[in-house]
């Protein structure tokens, strides 16, 4: 029978083990290349006044849209999630808010896949576009600022389109108010 001495050494040797062999997966999976300073997403980010990219994604029956097409007019990109709890929360308002405010299109970037928004969208419907933003490269909401990764994740373009107004969590009906009828 083993003691427990010998029982932990071996613990500790397998942790190692395993450890080691991550670093080196990683390691050799990564192109020998300089390192990136920390601060290089947020320098490529879009910030307040900058104009749109024309961002080109599928909507939910995989037609490639262009944010382009609604130019002329103020766009609240709202990007969202099925599975975040905030997002799901916000959206009966930005319908209301879609049905107020008819010179603005609010569109829904869902980063979840097709199907699984199909199918939420099912229960819960909403009266704006909904595009499919999970595979985009380079990722959407980095590339608006939001350098974070969390959700819901809102931008506020203008009709000349330039961004105007950024937020990280949900909009209340409130704030939505105050975006859309200050919007230029």
């Amino acid at each position: 029978m083993i003691d427990r001495r010998a029982t932990l050494a071996i613990l500790i040797l397998a942790t190692a083990a395993a450890c080691g062999g991550g670093w080196l997966q990683r390691r050799m999976q990564t192109p020998s290349s300089p390192p990136v300073a920390a601060s290089t997403p947020a320098q490529s980010s879009l910030q307040i006044g900058d104009p749109a990219d024309d961002l080109v994604l599928p909507d939910l029956q995989g037609t490639p849209q262009r944010l382009s097409q609604w130019r002329g007019r103020p766009v609240l990109l709202n990007f969202w999630a099925t599975w975040c709890a905030p997002c799901r929360k916000e959206m009966p308002a930005l319908s209301t808010a879609q049905s107020e405010h008819p010179n603005v299109r609010i569109i829904g970037v869902a980063l979840d896949q097709p199907q699984t928004v199909r199918d939420f969208l099912k229960h819960t419907p909403v009266d704006y576009p909904i595009l499919i933003g999970i595979d985009a490269d380079p990722e959407p909401t980095l590339r608006f600022g939001d350098t974070v990764g969390a959700l819901p994740f809102s931008v506020l373009i203008g009709p000349n389109g330039r961004i105007e107004r950024t937020q990280l969590g949900p909009l209340n009906a409130n704030e939505l108010g105050t975006w859309l009828q200050g919007s230029k």
